[in-house]
């Protein structure tokens, strides 16, 4: 019987044995998320970009949430000294890009979108694509999440021995 790819206690775990070098990674990730995500998006003010809808309330919360999940789930990817010559799963890869794409789009001006404007217009886009931003965010920071639970389950599932 094969186990689940995903388990709280596994990823608790893992995260229980992150030492200060790899929360500081999670950290960094998180930030440069926050920055990648919020600049263009301009949630992160910036002489750079500027929007046509104001910023929403909800946007800085979702931001914040996939800033953290993000950075725990690029953590992941680091190879620690102690782990080289082995193979890391690759367990919920898809996941986390596609819930960083969605929260770009979650939190992104409705108007600024080329896409969203090409489909459905000025009109359209504040309308119908508007209303359905949060949605995506909540979409978003779930497959995050889950990116992050399977990733961290593997982790603990096939711990790799600290060398001294």
């Amino acid at each position: 019987m094969s186990s689940s790819p995903r388990s709280l206690s596994r990823a608790g775990m893992a995260l229980r044995g992150w030492r200060p070098r790899q929360w500081a990674t999670a950290g960094v990730g998180a930030l440069m998320t926050a920055v990648v995500i919020g600049v263009p998006t301009d949630v992160v003010p910036s002489p750079l970009f500027s929007r046509s809808v104001p910023v929403q309330w909800w946007n800085y919360p979702a931001l914040a949430v996939t800033a953290v999940l993000a950075g725990l789930v690029l953590n992941t990817y680091v190879r620690l000294p102690s782990m080289a010559g082995t193979e890391q799963s690759p367990r919920g890869n898809r996941l986390g890009w596609l819930g960083g794409l969605l929260s770009f789009l979650a939190v992104g001006c409705p108007v600024c979108n080329k896409v969203v404007l090409l489909l459905l217009g000025a009109s359209g886009a504040l309308s119908y694509w508007a209303p359905l931003q949060p949605l995506v965010a909540l979409v978003s920071a779930a497959l995050l999440a889950e990116a992050a639970l399977r990733r961290l389950s593997a982790q603990a599932a096939c711990p790799v021995p600290v060398s001294a």
